[in-house]
């Protein structure tokens, strides 16, 4: 190990717990004085907050509106110096939709099948799956897929505690991608959304996300908004301090009629739409399309990507991508910092990866593909730049990683707000070179781990 990596990893061991909490400010007026206080309280399995740095998901009338991060000084009430902060957030824009079609009610989500891929983790799948039961959404099942299983602890948690309430799918092939296709086939709704087993969904996340395909018919993707659902190891304060995986809360389309004109590498940017964690599919395209290739995503040689294929072969297909922030789901991120080090490898394969998978199944993208590729090499160095504090990096900056912020002071604390609703990219902590190289390592590996990953799915199914 060299020096710089030590120092990397001694800076890394101290960086402190940041508390997570949701603040409710509808509650002031609800009983039309604004005499209610706002409500706070705790993220999914965090404690009452106390004195330090909060991290604080500000709702109003129960819709997610911004982000911020504050100190709460020794002896402040915590809701008084979050909802000082939170009432100077810029509004977001207006959720805009289409007018309905086909006769359905405006906003009235479609049946849907949600499809949540597992791997010998009962304890955390049952968190997830609560939570989607608790959904207002007025018409879904729950599909689990158990993905290569050693033990019987899914099966038996799903038939045992969730009985008739869950569906139980076993596919025996190992790779996130295989298991979606496996719940992709079972699904009996018109759309189809994806989640995993390491989320608390919000009770209205489902209908959120799935609401928009009953307005829009060229509708073919919806994507949401992905926060911590807590802060408290290194690992997790690390990751979100440098964006995390959430996308921001302003609704936005993508529509290949219309390329979006800030996106010059539109459509392979696709880490920019959203996150497998938080995902649907008007089932019908997705099936057109093939569903996910099945030698992309976690558990195969490929390490990821299967989401971000699966995103551009839809809007290859002339079909829109929707980003929507109100559908929002509550993530563990990965504790350690060897699970960093393992994600910013697998981030980095399953970039090139799906770009591979895309071409080897859509060749006719190659083109498109080419003449964006002197753009897309600069871009790549900018995505794995080693980031310094305050914003700076090596580089540039990063898919989907805010602006930095500057502080200002509030009563009882500190609070740094991004200068759009719901920044929260602070980047008070360096991202390490080592996970930038790491990154970069990834990307180089990632047409041969695809490559790999095809072989081993052929003596895979072959030997079954």
């Amino acid at each position: 190990m060299t020096r710089t990596t030590q120092r990397e990893i001694d800076r890394f061991l101290a960086v402190r717990p940041v508390q997570v909490v949701e603040l409710e400010l509808g509650a002031e007026a609800e009983t039309g004085d604004g005499a209610a206080p706002p409500l706070l309280r705790p993220g999914p399995g965090s404690p009452p907050p106390g004195p330090g740095e909060v991290f604080a998901l500000v709702r109003h009338g129960g819709v997610p509106v911004g982000t911020l991060l504050v100190t709460v000084a020794e002896g402040a009430d915590p809701r008084d110096v979050v909802a000082e902060a939170a009432r100077r957030l810029p509004s977001p824009p207006p959720e805009e939709s289409p007018p309905p079609e086909n006769g359905l009610p405006p906003g009235r989500p479609p049946r849907t099948t949600v499809v949540v891929a597992t791997r010998e983790r009962a304890e955390q799948l049952a968190r997830a799956v609560d939570s989607l039961l608790a959904q207002d959404h007025p018409d879904f099942d729950v599909v689990v897929v158990d993905n290569a299983p050693v033990t019987a602890a899914t099966r038996e948690l799903v038939e045992g505690r969730y009985k008739e309430r869950v569906r139980y799918v076993r596919e025996p092939v190992p790779g996130l991608a295989r298991a979606h296709n496996a719940g992709l086939a079972a699904a009996s709704g018109d759309v189809v959304a994806f989640t995993d087993d390491d989320v608390v969904a919000d009770p209205r996340w489902l209908t959120e996300l799935t609401a928009p395909f009953s307005a829009d018919s060229a509708l073919g993707c919806t994507t949401g908004l992905i926060l911590p659902a807590r802060l408290r190891t290194p690992a997790q304060v690390l990751l979100e301090s440098n964006g995390g995986f959430a996308k921001g809360f302003t609704p936005r389309v993508y529509d290949p009629a219309d390329p979006p004109a800030d996106e010059p590498l539109f459509p392979f940017t696709a880490g920019r739409f959203g996150s497998g964690a938080a995902m649907a599919f008007r089932t019908t395209v997705l099936r057109a399309v093939g569903g996910f290739d099945p030698a992309t995503g976690t558990g195969t040689r490929a390490k990821g990507g299967d989401d971000l294929y699966a995103f551009v072969r839809v809007l290859a297909e002339g079909h829109r991508l929707r980003y929507v922030p109100r559908a929002l789901v509550w993530h563990h991120h990965r504790e350690t910092w060897r699970d960093l080090e393992n994600q910013a490898f697998g981030y980095g394969a399953g970039l090139t990866a799906y770009l591979t998978a895309v071409l080897v199944r859509r060749p006719a993208l190659l083109p498109a593909l080419l003449r964006r590729l002197p753009a897309g090499l600069a871009y790549a160095r900018q995505l794995t730049a080693a980031r310094d504090t305050g914003g700076g990096t090596e580089g540039g900056g990063s898919d989907g990683w805010g602006p930095g912020r500057g502080d200002r002071e509030g009563g009882g604390g500190t609070e740094r707000a991004g200068a759009a609703p719901g920044g929260h990219d602070g980047r008070d902590h360096p991202w390490p070179g080592r996970l930038s190289r790491l990154q970069r390592r990834g990307m180089l590996y990632g047409p041969l781990g695809y490559v790999r990953a095809r072989r081993a799915l052929r003596r895979a199914v072959t030997a079954r």
